[in-house]
């Protein structure tokens, strides 16, 4: 007869063994209320929706994103600003999804507008 503690040893291996490992990413976020640095450059203008996004009014996609016109040759050393607008439908989750994306754009500063 098998004991308790044995019984309850192989479940814990078992559901130790089966489990998924899922690995969580961090999404840094940096508060717009210091007004940043000030630059002689045009910021860029990024409207997400939750199944739209336009970047200086042309429609793309978040993976044709990073690979955008106005990316193309920016400074990593000074930012650009880019001024995210969000629509009322657009979740979490999706500004998450952009904002990883952003993190491959060098030279990119995103500042997210609230609404008021």
């Amino acid at each position: 007869m098998t004991s308790l503690i044995d019984v309850i040893f192989l479940l814990l291996l078992f559901f130790m063994l089966s489990s998924t490992f899922s690995k969580f990413s961090e999404v840094e976020l940096a508060s717009g209320a210091g007004g940043g640095t000030p630059t002689d450059k045009p910021p860029l203008f990024l409207q997400l929706g939750a199944e739209t996004l336009r970047l200086n009014a042309t429609e793309t996609t978040l993976s044709t994103l990073t690979n955008a016109s106005p990316f193309q040759g920016l400074d990593p050393s000074a930012p650009h600003v880019l001024m995210v607008s969000m629509q009322e439908d657009v979740t979490a989750q999706r500004l998450t999804d952009l904002l990883v994306a952003l993190r491959a754009v060098k030279g990119v500063e995103p500042t997210i507008l609230g609404r008021q």
